[in-house]
């Protein structure tokens, strides 16, 4: 017995990984069900800017699901979350998201030579953003 939309949109309001039983999504479904769950965009097919905004903003670790990460959607998830942060994926647009949120980046390192100290290491990665 198929589901009507109107039946869909409760079930996916109720709760939002109900949308990966929805093989007919439309962009409506798909909203509501992120907006309930941010977690639900891994099971939206396909994904706009507007699924993935209210994504993020419902849960800023969702970024790991979205597909085509711009600005907005990345400086969103981190302002809901700041530990998002690391998944954005392109490196330049994290440092970049990172300064506008006056967050830190820390990154691991290999020292290559025992004459520079940590603290050294620290402060040539802090003057580096």
């Amino acid at each position: 017995m198929k589901k009507t939309e109107k039946e869909i949109m409760e079930a996916v309001k109720q709760d939002g990984y109900a949308l990966r039983h929805v093989k007919d999504q439309t962009e409506a479904i798909c909203l509501e069900a992120v907006k309930q769950d941010g977690y639900a965009l891994q099971y939206v097919k396909d994904q706009t800017e507007a699924i993935c905004l209210e994504a993020v903003k419902q849960d800023g670790y969702a970024l790991q699901y979205v597909k085509d990460q711009t600005e907005a959607i990345c400086l969103e998830a981190v302002k809901q979350d700041g530990y998002a942060l690391q998944y954005v994926k392109d490196h330049d647009l994290q440092v970049k998201i990172a300064k506008k949120c006056n967050l830190y980046i820390i990154q691991k390192w290999e020292l290559p030579d025992e004459k520079i100290t940590i603290k050294e290491k620290i402060i040539e990665l802090i003057n580096q953003l």
